[in-house]
């Protein structure tokens, strides 16, 4: 007697009724970051004790900072503003 996918599907929409898709998307996005994360300390503590690092991740060489958009700075703000 197992949890049917109809049942699945209707805790699925008062999930979605309760918390709203946003939040549910930016909740998602920050536990992806946050085991990318333990999974890259977990790696760069493995090299402090000795261990070589042959197979390299290239999602987790990635750089958090070019996955999100750049904030304009007060001057560029300006600048588009006058425009």
């Amino acid at each position: 007697m197992g949890i049917s996918w109809q049942q699945l599907l209707i805790l699925l929409v008062i999930v979605l009724l309760i918390f709203g898709t946003k939040r549910l998307r930016n909740l998602g996005g920050d536990l992806g970051g946050a085991i990318k994360g333990f999974k890259k300390a977990m790696k760069d503590e493995g090299k402090k004790d000795g261990e070589e690092d042959e197979d390299k991740d290239p999602e987790l060489l990635t750089k958090d900072e070019s996955t999100k958009p750049q904030q304009k700075t007060s001057s560029e703000e300006k600048q588009s503003q006058d425009k």
